[in-house]
């Protein structure tokens, strides 16, 4: 299955928050780390992509307020997204992303598309991405906000990982709930009393809030 390809979009945006920022924008792109994350209401599709971006990426005076390994991280994601998986920047704002990801097969999730939002901090890569999820989800790991716990977002970030990392690491906890440091209380009882019955209230909660649109 094949899904819709960003790096277009993505060439546009970085070309246009470069120079001017478009009319009826922000002047700076640059946002504070302590900014809640907003809601947006793309919705991504992912999917691995193969075709790169058209438009070359130049840099010039907005460098200091988006550093070169964001760039080439948002390209890498936009151009070889990882399968089941994509992470679209806003246009606004490259340091904001709109993020689909499909529940891994064989999991409780499977046949979902969940939709997360996934923020740089000023200081990124010496603190970890912000990142949440949209869309509801009935998993021990990951609470009613949709705040996820998952140990390379807090005390086990290095710079030497990166956004893809993050994606990457939050599907496999689809694969694997963890409730024994859970985050969502209620739901790891569930799944440490009742195993079989909490993996089928996850895939009723897929079937009813995550499915595509």
């Amino acid at each position: 299955m094949r899904y819709a390809h960003h790096s277009d979009r993505f060439a546009r945006a970085v070309n246009g928050a470069l120079g001017d920022p478009p009319e009826g924008s922000p002047g700076s792109y640059l946002m504070p780390a302590n900014m809640p994350l907003r809601h947006s209401p793309r919705e991504p599709q992912p999917g691995r992509s193969s075709r790169k971006s058209q438009r070359p990426l130049h840099l010039n005076a907005m460098a200091s307020a988006l550093p070169k390994r964001i760039i080439k991280e948002t390209e890498r994601l936009v151009s070889d997204a990882p399968p089941g998986i994509s992470a679209v920047p806003h246009d606004d704002n490259l340091r904001y992303f709109d993020v689909g990801l499909q529940g891994p097969e064989g999991s409780a999730f499977q046949g979902g598309l969940f939709k997360l939002e996934l923020f740089l901090p000023e200081d990124y890569p010496m603190s970890p991405p912000k990142v949440r999820f949209l869309t509801k989800i009935y998993h021990p790991n990951i609470d009613k906000l949709g705040r996820i716990c998952l140990d390379i977002l807090k005390d086990r970030w290095s710079p030497a990982l990166q956004i893809r990392t993050v994606l990457l690491s939050i599907q496999a906890l689809l694969s694997s709930p963890n409730p024994d440091d859970p985050l969502a209380n209620d739901v790891a009882q569930h799944y440490k009393s009742d195993e079989a019955g909490a993996i089928q209230l996850s895939r009723e909660w897929t079937t009813k809030y995550a499915q595509p649109n």
